[in-house]
Protein backbone atom coordinates (compact mmCIF):
# COMPACT_ATOMS: atom_id res chain seq x y z
CA UNK A 1 0.00 0.00 0.00
CA UNK A 2 1.24 3.85 -0.62
CA UNK A 3 2.24 6.04 2.27
CA UNK A 4 2.41 9.67 2.29
CA UNK A 5 4.04 12.11 4.99
CA UNK A 6 1.72 12.81 7.61
CA UNK A 7 1.05 16.46 8.25
CA UNK A 8 0.63 18.42 11.35
CA UNK A 9 -2.74 17.80 12.14
CA UNK A 10 -3.93 14.97 14.52
CA UNK A 11 -1.73 12.01 13.61
CA UNK A 12 -4.35 9.09 14.23
CA UNK A 13 -6.56 11.29 12.35
CA UNK A 14 -4.30 11.71 9.26
CA UNK A 15 -3.12 7.68 9.27
CA UNK A 16 -7.10 6.69 9.08
CA UNK A 17 -7.72 9.27 6.58
CA UNK A 18 -4.70 7.77 3.83
CA UNK A 19 -5.94 4.21 4.56
CA UNK A 20 -10.05 5.54 4.17
CA UNK A 21 -8.90 6.56 0.74
CA UNK A 22 -7.21 3.78 -0.35
CA UNK A 23 -10.39 1.40 0.90
CA UNK A 24 -12.93 3.61 -1.23
CA UNK A 25 -10.64 4.14 -4.09
CA UNK A 26 -10.61 0.48 -4.31
CA UNK A 27 -6.92 -0.02 -3.74
CA UNK A 28 -7.51 -1.75 -0.76
CA UNK A 29 -10.62 -4.23 -1.31
CA UNK A 30 -13.24 -6.19 0.87
CA UNK A 31 -11.02 -8.94 2.20
CA UNK A 32 -8.01 -7.64 2.27
CA UNK A 33 -5.51 -7.87 5.47
CA UNK A 34 -3.21 -4.99 6.19
CA UNK A 35 0.32 -5.14 7.09
CA UNK A 36 0.66 -5.99 10.80
CA UNK A 37 0.93 -2.50 13.54
CA UNK A 38 4.46 -3.28 13.90
CA UNK A 39 4.92 -2.69 10.22
CA UNK A 40 2.40 -0.08 9.94
CA UNK A 41 3.56 1.81 12.43
CA UNK A 42 7.41 1.52 11.20
CA UNK A 43 6.05 2.59 7.86
CA UNK A 44 4.10 5.98 8.86
CA UNK A 45 7.24 6.25 11.79
CA UNK A 46 4.31 6.41 14.65
CA UNK A 47 4.13 4.58 17.85
CA UNK A 48 2.13 1.31 17.57
CA UNK A 49 -0.47 3.03 20.10
CA UNK A 50 -1.04 5.78 17.81
CA UNK A 51 -1.24 3.50 15.09
CA UNK A 52 -3.93 1.12 17.02
CA UNK A 53 -5.84 4.70 17.44
CA UNK A 54 -6.10 5.24 13.46
CA UNK A 55 -7.34 1.24 12.80
CA UNK A 56 -9.82 1.70 15.55
CA UNK A 57 -11.27 4.89 14.25
CA UNK A 58 -11.37 2.79 10.82
CA UNK A 59 -13.19 0.04 13.00
CA UNK A 60 -15.82 2.68 14.20
CA UNK A 61 -16.49 3.76 11.09
CA UNK A 62 -16.93 0.34 9.69
CA UNK A 63 -14.15 0.00 7.21
CA UNK A 64 -12.04 -2.88 9.47
CA UNK A 65 -13.00 -5.54 10.97
CA UNK A 66 -9.76 -6.46 14.04
CA UNK A 67 -9.37 -9.68 14.96
CA UNK A 68 -7.17 -9.98 18.26
CA UNK A 69 -3.89 -11.68 17.55
CA UNK A 70 -4.78 -12.38 13.68
CA UNK A 71 -4.78 -8.85 11.95
CA UNK A 72 -7.32 -6.22 10.81
CA UNK A 73 -9.05 -6.86 7.43
CA UNK A 74 -11.18 -4.44 4.74
CA UNK A 75 -14.45 -4.62 5.45
CA UNK A 76 -17.57 -5.04 2.58
CA UNK A 77 -19.07 -1.48 3.35
CA UNK A 78 -22.56 -3.28 1.80
CA UNK A 79 -22.35 -5.84 4.65
CA UNK A 80 -22.73 -3.15 7.32
CA UNK A 81 -26.41 -3.74 9.34
CA UNK A 82 -25.21 -1.57 12.40
CA UNK A 83 -23.32 2.03 12.23
CA UNK A 84 -22.79 4.59 14.46
CA UNK A 85 -21.37 8.07 13.58
CA UNK A 86 -18.38 8.65 14.20
CA UNK A 87 -17.10 10.74 16.92
CA UNK A 88 -14.09 13.71 17.00
CA UNK A 89 -12.35 14.91 19.70
CA UNK A 90 -14.95 13.71 22.13
CA UNK A 91 -12.93 15.57 25.09
CA UNK A 92 -13.72 18.51 23.48
CA UNK A 93 -17.44 17.88 23.50
CA UNK A 94 -18.88 16.25 26.79
CA UNK A 95 -22.75 15.94 26.15
CA UNK A 96 -21.37 13.42 23.01
CA UNK A 97 -19.27 11.76 25.66
CA UNK A 98 -22.90 11.61 28.27
CA UNK A 99 -24.90 10.38 25.38
CA UNK A 100 -22.22 7.61 24.45
CA UNK A 101 -22.57 6.60 28.07
CA UNK A 102 -26.21 6.73 28.13
CA UNK A 103 -26.19 4.33 25.13
CA UNK A 104 -23.74 2.38 26.26
CA UNK A 105 -25.63 1.64 29.84
CA UNK A 106 -28.66 0.89 27.78
CA UNK A 107 -27.13 -1.52 26.14
CA UNK A 108 -24.40 -3.57 28.39
CA UNK A 109 -27.09 -3.72 31.29
CA UNK A 110 -29.68 -5.59 29.07
CA UNK A 111 -26.60 -7.56 27.38
CA UNK A 112 -25.64 -8.63 30.83
CA UNK A 113 -29.18 -10.15 31.27
CA UNK A 114 -28.78 -11.79 27.57
CA UNK A 115 -25.17 -13.57 28.76
CA UNK A 116 -26.77 -14.84 31.99
CA UNK A 117 -29.57 -16.35 30.06
CA UNK A 118 -28.08 -17.83 27.09
CA UNK A 119 -23.73 -18.19 28.60
CA UNK A 120 -22.69 -21.70 27.25
CA UNK A 121 -19.58 -23.28 29.17
CA UNK A 122 -17.24 -21.93 26.10
CA UNK A 123 -18.21 -18.53 27.53
CA UNK A 124 -17.32 -19.05 30.77
CA UNK A 125 -13.94 -20.68 29.82
CA UNK A 126 -13.22 -17.31 27.92
CA UNK A 127 -14.41 -15.00 30.65
CA UNK A 128 -12.52 -16.97 33.03
CA UNK A 129 -8.82 -16.66 30.50
CA UNK A 130 -10.07 -12.53 30.20
CA UNK A 131 -10.63 -12.28 34.47
CA UNK A 132 -6.99 -14.01 34.42
CA UNK A 133 -5.30 -11.91 32.32
CA UNK A 134 -6.67 -8.64 33.86
CA UNK A 135 -5.64 -9.64 37.46
CA UNK A 136 -2.04 -10.87 36.51
CA UNK A 137 -1.52 -7.19 34.82
CA UNK A 138 -3.47 -4.53 37.36
CA UNK A 139 -1.96 -1.81 37.03
CA UNK A 140 -0.69 -2.48 33.34
CA UNK A 141 -2.16 0.42 31.03
CA UNK A 142 -1.84 -1.05 28.10
CA UNK A 143 -3.43 -4.62 29.25
CA UNK A 144 -5.64 -2.79 31.69
CA UNK A 145 -7.43 -1.24 28.46
CA UNK A 146 -7.30 -4.22 26.85
CA UNK A 147 -8.28 -6.56 29.18
CA UNK A 148 -11.26 -4.71 29.35
CA UNK A 149 -12.06 -4.14 26.18
CA UNK A 150 -12.11 -7.68 25.92
CA UNK A 151 -14.26 -8.92 28.80
CA UNK A 152 -17.08 -6.68 27.57
CA UNK A 153 -17.11 -8.30 23.41
CA UNK A 154 -16.63 -11.60 25.03
CA UNK A 155 -20.00 -10.65 27.17
CA UNK A 156 -21.61 -9.57 23.69
CA UNK A 157 -20.64 -12.53 22.23
CA UNK A 158 -22.11 -14.48 25.31
CA UNK A 159 -25.55 -13.04 24.58
CA UNK A 160 -25.64 -15.23 21.23
CA UNK A 161 -27.77 -12.22 19.97
CA UNK A 162 -25.88 -11.18 16.18
CA UNK A 163 -27.53 -7.39 16.50
CA UNK A 164 -26.50 -6.96 20.42
CA UNK A 165 -23.05 -8.03 19.34
CA UNK A 166 -22.73 -5.90 16.40
CA UNK A 167 -24.01 -2.55 18.60
CA UNK A 168 -22.08 -3.27 21.53
CA UNK A 169 -18.93 -3.95 19.28
CA UNK A 170 -19.53 -0.51 17.53
CA UNK A 171 -20.13 1.43 20.60
CA UNK A 172 -17.15 -0.10 22.48
CA UNK A 173 -15.37 1.15 19.58
CA UNK A 174 -16.37 4.61 20.03
CA UNK A 175 -16.21 4.10 23.71
CA UNK A 176 -12.33 3.35 23.66
CA UNK A 177 -11.64 6.53 21.67
CA UNK A 178 -13.56 8.40 24.45
CA UNK A 179 -11.69 6.26 26.95
CA UNK A 180 -8.18 7.30 25.31
CA UNK A 181 -9.54 11.22 24.61
CA UNK A 182 -10.43 11.61 28.37
CA UNK A 183 -7.11 10.08 29.91
CA UNK A 184 -9.08 6.66 31.43
CA UNK A 185 -5.49 5.02 30.93
CA UNK A 186 -4.72 6.47 34.09
CA UNK A 187 -7.45 4.20 35.97
CA UNK A 188 -5.30 1.30 34.82
CA UNK A 189 -1.87 3.07 36.50
CA UNK A 190 -3.21 2.72 39.95
CA UNK A 191 -3.22 -0.88 41.04
CA UNK A 192 -5.84 0.21 44.07
CA UNK A 193 -7.90 1.48 40.78
CA UNK A 194 -7.54 -1.55 38.56
CA UNK A 195 -8.02 -4.24 41.12
CA UNK A 196 -11.65 -2.28 42.18
CA UNK A 197 -12.47 -2.83 38.01
CA UNK A 198 -11.11 -6.51 38.02
CA UNK A 199 -13.34 -6.98 41.03
CA UNK A 200 -16.70 -5.42 39.38
CA UNK A 201 -15.75 -7.54 36.42
CA UNK A 202 -15.31 -10.56 38.45
CA UNK A 203 -18.85 -9.78 40.07
CA UNK A 204 -20.20 -9.57 36.75
CA UNK A 205 -19.01 -12.34 35.73
CA UNK A 206 -20.16 -14.26 38.55
CA UNK A 207 -23.25 -13.68 37.65
CA UNK A 208 -23.57 -14.45 34.42
CA UNK A 209 -22.22 -17.88 35.54
CA UNK A 210 -24.75 -18.28 37.88
CA UNK A 211 -27.29 -17.71 35.30
CA UNK A 212 -28.40 -14.75 37.74
CA UNK A 213 -30.00 -12.48 35.06
CA UNK A 214 -31.32 -9.75 37.88
CA UNK A 215 -27.79 -9.90 39.38
CA UNK A 216 -25.80 -8.88 36.18
CA UNK A 217 -27.95 -6.32 35.14
CA UNK A 218 -27.11 -4.87 39.00
CA UNK A 219 -23.55 -5.45 38.75
CA UNK A 220 -23.16 -4.21 34.93
CA UNK A 221 -25.38 -1.28 36.28
CA UNK A 222 -22.59 -0.33 39.48
CA UNK A 223 -19.72 -0.96 37.04
CA UNK A 224 -20.72 1.33 34.80
CA UNK A 225 -21.62 4.21 37.38
CA UNK A 226 -17.90 3.74 38.39
CA UNK A 227 -16.34 4.19 35.26
CA UNK A 228 -19.19 7.21 34.46
CA UNK A 229 -18.01 8.91 37.67
CA UNK A 230 -14.37 8.71 36.27
CA UNK A 231 -14.70 10.05 33.01
CA UNK A 232 -16.96 12.86 33.99
CA UNK A 233 -14.50 14.17 36.36
CA UNK A 234 -11.90 14.16 33.16
CA UNK A 235 -14.53 16.20 31.57
CA UNK A 236 -15.19 18.67 33.64
CA UNK A 237 -10.91 19.66 33.77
Amino acid sequence: MDIQKISSRKIYEAIADQIKEQIISGTLKPGDKLPSTKDLAEKFQVGRSTLREALSALKAMGLLEIHQGEGSYVRSIESQDVDLPVFDSLLMNRETVIELIEARKALEISNAALAADKRTNEDIVKFEAVLKNMEDFLGNEEEGERSDMLFHLTLAEASHNSIMARMIDSISTQMQTAIRETRRLQMYSSKTVSKQLWEEHKAIFEAIRDQDTAGAEEAMRRHLFHVEQVLLKFLKK
